[in-house]
């Protein structure tokens, strides 16, 4: 087979996977139809991933002209069982609760690896020809990306871990030392390409030293960016890490000209980017204002003026009142949150909304775009209980309904559910859409203890004289509902 017929097919190949990548994304849209998108777009990255592996080989190749050494296929084959086998495992074994830290993890590795393609590719190229203004730019723009995704996501997945501190880190000259790297990138961009348009004459040795402190930069830049933002933003902050992975990814597959990697890349990165900016009007707060940091504890106690601090009083209530209040409802709205994750427990309450239903009960689930530590964290985590998709209701289709709900019951959610975001505007999260939970009838909240949310404030929703706190972990609690709900 000659070698335009091998790029031929390589290429029909690359059409083929861009073709699930697009289909796949498509089907995501449902939660009815995401498994089948996400095993799609897997397929066409594996389809992807082994046919440019066996161009690779090839001697008519672009990419690496002359084909392979022996030992470079033993790296690239040791690669795929190592990495393949490791994401496998930890995609496997990770709980509900850690998908985000993983998530975080898994755009580190992408971002990380974007950023040494470009290396090497400029490596390989430098002093030569074949380094174009148009190939220098994208080296540098797929290293910082890259770069910053790195070391960013890294810093995101140890504050969701609980190994980086919570609450938004700021140390002096922190922004003075942002503002250098990004000063040290920008610069060493404008250098290299100067230099591969014959502008300015620099050497060898001289441009990869300017490589070496934009690729410092980026990591530097990296950890001081995610550092300020505290843990209440993080979902939106994975998102947008999410879609740098994806942009790095693009600009590595123009450095090597990889046209399925461009267009992985660009999809990934579009997406992220509209997903960050629907999640950051689900906080009715600018990217820019996030970005900043400074808001959001993470594990702050709770500040002054908590609950009962102005007059008001928590009412605690047991499991049979709650029992009852449930059990002859006639519609029910599950406010899930990240206690509801903590603890394990969307079996249970898919058991109890199960239970509930078969006295006739109307059962439906309130999901906030922002609920959780990840974007759709909560429709991941009821979809692994099987809780039926039409049950789960987004935030704009539910809330009208609360005023005709007999009880909400609202497990492990806290602060997308405060009425201060309605109506107290020195609250830092006034204007934020919630859940209108306190437009029920009554209120039921399983909680473990009175601790604030992860933005770091007290939830106004436990003073609501509609509202009946029971004291307990959300999977002991539930179970010990059902029990109950079966007595009556």
């Amino acid at each position: 087979m000659s070698d335009q017929a091998i790029y031929t097919f390589v290429f029909l190949a690359w059409l083929a996977a861009a073709a699930a990548f697009v289909i796949g994304l498509h089907q995501m849209n449902s939660p009815a139809t995401a498994r089948r998108g996400n095993q799609l777009s897997a397929a066409g990255m594996g389809l992807a991933a082994v046919v440019t592996f066996l161009w690779l080989l090839t001697p008519g190749n672009f990419i690496r002209p002359g084909g392979m050494s022996a030992i470079a296929i033993a790296i690239i084959a040791i690669g795929f069982v190592i990495g393949g086998g490791a994401g496998l495992w930890m995609a496997r074994r990770v709980a509900m609760t850690a998908m985000p830290q993983l998530v975080s993890l898994f755009n580190a590795v992408g971002g990380g690896a974007a950023a040494l393609v470009a290396i090497d590719d400029f490596l390989h190229i430098a002093g030569t020809e074949a380094l174009t203004l148009d190939t220098s730019i994208f080296v540098v723009l797929g290293v910082v990306i890259g770069g910053v995704t790195f070391s960013g996501s890294l810093v995101a997945s140890g504050k969701l871990q609980g190994i980086v501190p919570g609450q938004p880190i700021i140390f002096p000259g922190a922004r003075v030392l942002t503002g250098l790297t990004a000063i040290v990138a920008v610069g060493g961009l404008i250098a290299l390409a100067l230099a591969a348009a014959g502008l300015i004459v620099l050497t060898i040795e001289i441009q990869l030293i300017i490589l070496a402190l934009v690729t410092a930069a980026a990591l530097i830049f990296g950890i001081t960016l995610v550092l300020p933002i505290g843990g209440a933003d993080m979902p939106v902050v994975i998102s947008l890490l999410n879609s740098f992975t994806g942009t790095a990814a693009a600009m590595a597959g123009f450095v090597i000209g990889n046209p399925v990697l461009i267009i992985a890349g660009a999809l990934v990165g579009a997406a992220g980017g509209i997903l960050t900016k629907l999640m950051a009007d689900a906080m009715n707060r600018s990217l820019a204002n996030i970005m900043v940091g400074g808001f959001g504890t993470g594990d702050a106690a709770a500040g002054a003026g908590g609950p009962g601090a102005e007059g008001g009083a928590v009412r605690q209530i047991g499991l049979d009142d709650a029992a009852i209040q449930l059990a002859y409802a006639q519609k029910v709205i599950v406010v899930p949150g990240y206690g509801l994750a903590v603890a394990q427990a969307q079996h249970a309450v898919r058991e109890l909304a199960d239970l509930l239903e078969e006295r006739g009960v109307d059962v439906s689930y309130a999901i906030h775009p922002v609920a959780g530590r990840m974007p759709g964290h909560m429709n991941v985590l009821l979809a692994e209980a099987n809780v039926p998709y039409p049950q789960l209701r987004e935030m704009d289709e539910i809330n009208p309904e609360f005023s005709r709900t007999d009880v909400a019951l609202v497990v492990g959610a806290n602060d997308v559910t405060n009425p201060a975001a309605r109506s107290n505007p020195q609250s830092p999260i006034y204007g934020m859409p919630i859940l209108d939970v306190d437009n029920a009838r009554s209120i039921i909240v399983i909680k473990r203890s009175m601790r604030p949310g992860y933005a770091g404030i007290d939830n106004e929703l436990y003073l609501n004289p509609k509202t009946g706190m029971l004291f307990a972990d959300a999977r002991d609690g539930l179970t010990e509902l059902i029990a109950a709900v079966k007595q009556i």
